[in-house]
């Protein structure tokens, strides 16, 4: 298909609400624009559209060549997509099940479109099934529910912080604290965050992040940047509390634990700012937010 009747085609769609005549006639489409991987530029296909499982579905078969179509590889850079069905466009995620996954959805492409089974079996490479999650700024997501999460982190980091200007101020001015002292409800206060933070990173690393890479490729590298981050960020947090553990009115210096949590603080604002630049979008558009207690 030449350039110019492919844009003619997506011109008449456009014109046509989704409707094509000719060869088109009657067929499911939709135009998806993707981001050219070595052009960065927008990049405009017509394709077979279907709906399974309440998500848009694209094959990138290319006719049953041995060879990806271009939009497949750069959706693989980048898997921010626009969908245009003619009565509808939105924003998505665009995301590439792997494993039985893939088998099972690949299963229910051919049962409504027996073609893509035809073009297959035309080629020995595996023809990828995308699927376009649609992105909605009015559900709350996974996404979402992380920032909050953060949000309540920062929160936390920043009494802890607070408490160290109040230990730090004590000291310089001999004020005799009431009990339980300073010193106590801040090993308490540092002892809940910690083990918190602790959980939230490995749920992440175990469960969250690694589902994310196998479904976009595109943010493995942003992905294995923030396993590594957690990393850091335990050292600092195992170094806080130890420092809080052993913290003894008088004799502990008060000023190297304000410095040490000001350090884990600079780390973990650089942490979250990443993360949520990196995976909000996709784990909105992927899965709900989980239960609130």
């Amino acid at each position: 298909m030449s350039n110019d009747f492919h844009r003619r085609l997506i011109a008449e769609f456009r014109a046509n609400r989704g409707v094509l005549s000719g060869m088109f006639e009657g067929w499911s489409l939709a135009v998806l624009t993707t981001i050219g991987a070595r052009s960065g530029l927008d990049r405009e296909v017509l394709l077979g559209y279907l709906r399974i499982d309440g998500n848009g579905v694209v094959v990138a078969s290319a006719n049953g060549a041995d060879r990806n179509p271009a939009w497949y590889h750069n959706i693989r850079r980048n898997p921010r997509v626009t969908v245009e069905t003619g009565s509808d466009t939105y924003q998505a995620m665009a995301a590439i099940p792997r494993g039985a996954a893939y088998e099972r959805l690949f299963a229910q492409v051919v049962a409504e479109a027996p073609g893509y089974g035809d073009y297959q079996a035309k080629t020995t490479r595996e023809i990828p099934v995308v699927v376009l999650h649609r992105i909605d700024e009015r559900v709350k997501g996974m996404g979402d529910w992380l920032v909050e999460v953060h949000q309540w982190f920062r929160s936390e980091l920043r009494a802890l912080r607070e408490q160290a200007d109040g230990l730090v101020n004590g000291r310089a001015t001999a004020i005799v604290r009431p009990k339980p002292d300073l010193a106590q409800e801040m090993r308490t206060h540092c002892l809940s965050f910690c083990t918190a933070l602790r959980r939230h990173h490995v749920g992440e690393d175990s469960v969250v992040f690694p589902s994310l890479a196998t479904q976009f490729p595109a943010l493995a590298p942003a992905i294995a940047q923030l396993a590594e981050q957690h990393h850091v960020v335990a050292r600092l947090r195992d170094s806080i509390r130890e420092l809080v553990d052993g913290f003894v009115p008088g004799e502990s210096d008060p000023g190297r634990l304000r410095t040490e949590l000001e350090r884990l603080a600079g780390e973990l604002e650089a942490h979250f700012d990443f993360e949520e630049q990196a995976v909000v979008t996709a784990l909105n558009a992927t899965a709900a937010a989980p239960p609130t207690a």
